[in-house]
């Protein structure tokens, strides 16, 4: 499945050196102009409810920067794996993803809601 990135999000995290394993799906991903990414499409800001199909859990998780990270608030650093596993992904996909257990998670995308534009300045 092709990731579809926006510019500004590719820059950005470039930037920051990712962990190889999102540094490796952002080299293969669909590099678009911000205004092009679709709504339903996991970008940074974006707020994010999947279901993880191992346990059935329903979570919902806003994707972030490392530095505004908060586990408390849900923010969750897309250098996390589930994180990296919903970034650049769309709502009704999934994805199997290798956790740091060594389990292997399959991730479903249910819902994606993007931050106001005022947080995401024109690329």
């Amino acid at each position: 499945m092709e990731l579809i990135v926006s510019k500004q999000d590719f820059v950005r995290l470039m930037a920051l050196r990712p962990p190889a394993e999102l540094q490796a799906e952002l080299e293969l991903s669909i590099v678009v102009p911000a205004e092009s990414v679709d709504p339903a499409v996991v970008t940074l800001g974006s707020r994010v409810r999947y279901q993880d199909e191992n346990t059935g859990q329903i979570r919902e998780i806003e994707i972030v920067s490392p530095e505004e990270a908060d586990m408390a608030s849900d923010r969750v650093s897309v250098f996390t794996p589930v994180g990296t596993a919903l970034f650049g992904l769309s709502a009704g996909n999934g994805t199997n993803w290798d956790f740091p257990d060594g389990s292997v998670r399959r991730l479903n995308i249910l819902h994606v809601s993007q931050a106001t534009k005022s947080c995401h300045p024109a690329d």
